[in-house]
């Protein structure tokens, strides 16, 4: 069914719960992938002893490159990208699966619901070395979601050819900052109209204990290479466009161009011929 792709930086002891919890939790028999960037941390014995397909860098290649490089090991219909601080809760892929059938064509984006951050929590640990894992399965359906409209997150489906058409992840978002939204952005030029959160399928997240860099101007690095290249922010994407954390209802349109959207696409313009002149050289 899925082709899971996970990237992990030295990350051992949440890759490997998150692991167990797809062996464990998922409805279909999924192919699991990862990338390991250095992967010294024992990561690289485990995949082989449990015979888990990975490819490897001896260097932080940050998500993109790497999840690009372990996308062309996938032999499943569909690509999911995930991070190796989820647990994966029970039937989250069937639940995408029948959402999948009920679209009827393979033009979608479609996310897991993330318990564990925005406030949506349990107590049940908040790291491999504490999480209750009973009392998680015990309680997290009394976590309520709704579908939402203009998911960029985490772990997200896409048919494989879609994927191969847009090219996977582009690779100067690094580490992996912004290249979420700037890979719906390549698919909603592809004619992508479906990005929603499914809220029947979730996932526990532990808050980011992944492979970023540990430094407060990604986001912003990000955010320019985003502005440079689309000649719009993130924010006015996710905003008109995708329309973000509203209630899903149907397929998206084109936005609507009132005064409202030219006025914001105006100081998106300013902003781009700002960072034009002064910041394009050292990005």
């Amino acid at each position: 069914m899925f082709s899971i792709i996970i990237p992990s930086y030295n990350n051992f002891d949440y890759l490997k719960m998150a692991i167990e919890s797809l062996k464990k939790n998922s409805f279909f028999k999924n192919e699991i992938i990862i990338h390991l960037n250095i992967g010294t941390d024992g990561s690289a014995e485990y995949l082989r002893l449990n015979d888990i397909k990975f490819t490897l860098t001896d260097y932080n290649s940050g998500i993109c490159e790497g999840v690009n490089m372990a996308s062309k090991l996938a032999k499943m219909e569909y690509i999911c990208y995930a991070h190796d601080d989820f647990y994966f809760c029970p039937n989250w892929d069937k639940f995408l699966h029948d959402e999948i059938i009920k679209i009827g064509h393979n033009k979608f984006y479609l996310s897991s619901s993330t318990i564990g951050t925005f406030g949506n929590s349990l107590e049940c640990g908040d790291s491999f070395n504490n999480f209750n894992e009973n009392k998680f399965l015990k309680e997290y359906n009394q976590i309520k979601f709704s579908d939402l409209q203009g998911s960029t997150w985490a772990p997200h489906v896409v048919h494989k050819s879609l994927w191969d058409k847009v090219g996977g992840f582009s690779e100067e978002f690094f580490p992996g900052a912004g290249s979420d939204p700037d890979f719906n952005m390549k698919l909603w030029i592809k004619g992508v109209r479906i990005f929603k959160s499914v809220s029947s399928s979730k996932i526990y997240h532990f808050k980011s204990k992944t492979l970023r860099k540990k430094v407060s101007t990604v986001g912003s690095q990000s955010g320019k290479i985003f502005l440079l290249k689309w000649g719009i922010t993130i924010k006015f994407f996710k905003k008109y466009y995708l329309k973000s954390n509203t209630l899903f209802k149907d397929e998206l349109k084109d936005p609507k161009k009132d005064l409202f959207y030219i006025v914001n696409v105006l100081i998106c313009k300013i902003n781009y011929f700002y960072l034009k002149l002064f910041y394009k050289n050292q990005l």
